[in-house]
């Protein structure tokens, strides 16, 4: 999950001179597919009207007509991982922002996932990663799924950051996770599952803390 974290906060670094709160709000319905307004998005997230001020600012400066479509955010992506290839797992974590399924990522999806990941209950980051590996949208987690997070995740890092990746490896890691998670053993990993062997992970929970520092 940590790699989901550096490229969804990159925008909240490009701060620009403050404006007042009447430029933010013109600003925010010149664009193609306008947003909710500042205040619904302040009661739908777990984000402050200045932070989503300097969110939206980031996003625009990306994507002037407001939506992203998955080649621009593959190119987004990629920038964070210049030793591998991201295209894969960028297409991914996508769909896991494209929760309308129309191909695009409007500043609402941005702020509403962003929020879940940074400010978000645990529970509500977990069902949010579990989402992310339920590539068919079945409620669950099968051991395809997983090899083809596994790889997209290795081919992400890149030669410069992982050894050279041998035919089993993706395989022991689909294991490795099964063992952990697949608590009945019926071959597929429920989110009841997923969360109760997360919760009992130490690796993860100290994962899930660095989101809450990241802003």
């Amino acid at each position: 999950m940590g790699a989901v974290v550096g490229t969804l906060t990159m925008q909240t670094k490009q701060r620009r001179p403050s404006r007042d709160k009447t430029d933010d709000e013109l600003e925010m319905t010149m664009v193609c597919h306008r947003p909710e307004g500042l205040e619904q998005l302040e009661a739908q997230t777990n984000f402050t009207k200045q932070e989503l001020q300097i969110l939206y600012r980031g996003f625009k400066n990306e994507c002037p007509s407001g939506v992203v479509n998955e080649e621009t955010f593959k190119h987004i992506y990629a920038q964070f991982f210049p030793h591998g290839d991201a295209s894969m797992y960028a297409h991914y974590l996508f769909n896991a922002f494209d929760t309308t399924n129309n191909g695009s990522i409007k500043f609402k999806d941005f702020v509403m996932g962003l929020s879940i990941l940074l400010r978000g209950t645990l529970r509500e980051k977990l069902e949010w990663t579990f989402h992310l590996y339920d590539i068919n949208r079945d409620g669950y987690i099968n051991r395809e799924e997983m090899t083809e997070i596994v790889r997209a995740i290795y081919d992400m890092m890149g030669k410069y950051t992982y050894p050279a990746m041998k035919g089993d490896v993706p395989q022991q890691h689909v294991d490795a996770f099964f063992q952990k998670m697949d608590k009945n053993k019926d071959g597929v990993v429920t989110l009841e599952e997923f969360i109760i062997a997360c919760q009992e992970d130490e690796t993860m929970m100290r994962s899930m803390q660095l989101f809450e520092n990241v802003m």
